[in-house]
């Protein structure tokens, strides 16, 4: 196949963002007087934007729209200061980042966290490479597993779908990637299991980053 770009996904595959999403969404708990949750646990909440992740980590006795409202707002504001404390690329990104720029790769970055979030974390921890599109969540209608903005990348790289890579740990990032009709790639080194991947329709599988020059 002749690929010619790579749409990443944020959480998981490019930064290990774990910490700092856990230690804002406990604050948010722990100033409602909420049971907070282990670091590992988090791993499982992390995937579907910001507003899912606050909904599973309430108690379920307290999931009401108000109060999922109240505390999506307030994990925005603690997030917000605190989304590059702890966040930094996993090993081998860097690496991968140089062979795919010698290789005239094409880059870019497409995440279920909000916009302003991903464009932050990707300019400020990545900031050596030109990602020729970051995009994150705007609009809830063009979440993750729907394809548009997938799509919409393909448009402005200028690539056709068939040849691009789409690289995420989530068995979402899988199933964006089918129905954009991209190739799909599973991280290992992420959040989620193999067997996620695999049964959402990966079709390849990374132990370490640098195991992606392997199918350029």
């Amino acid at each position: 196949m002749n690929f010619k770009g790579v749409i990443f996904d944020l959480d998981g595959t490019l930064v290990n963002s774990l910490e700092d999403l856990a230690d804002s969404m406990n604050i948010i708990l722990q100033n409602n007087n909420f049971p907070t949750h282990a670091l590992q646990t988090y791993k499982h909440f992390i995937g579907n934007g910001i507003r899912n992740l606050v909904s599973k980590a309430l108690p379920e006795a307290n999931k009401d729209d108000v109060l999922i409202d109240k505390c999506y707002d307030s994990m925005i504001e603690v997030y917000r200061n605190n989304c590059i404390n702890k966040t930094k690329p996993y090993d081998g990104i860097a690496g991968l980042l140089d062979e795919l720029v010698s290789h005239n790769m094409k880059l870019a970055v497409f995440s279920n966290k909000a916009d302003e979030f991903t464009k932050k974390i990707v300019l400020t921890l990545l900031p050596k490479w030109n990602f020729e599109a970051i995009i994150g969540l705007n609009t809830e209608a063009h979440k993750k597993p729907n394809p548009y903005s997938a799509l919409q990348i393909s448009k402005k790289l200028e690539i056709s779908h068939e040849n691009i890579i789409y690289l995420g740990d989530s068995g979402i990032d899988m199933q964006t990637a089918n129905n954009a009709g991209m190739y799909a790639v599973g991280a290992l080194w992420g959040f989620r299991t193999k067997e996620e991947l695999t049964s959402s329709g990966a079709k390849y599988l990374l132990d370490h980053p640098l195991d992606l020059i392997k199918i350029l």
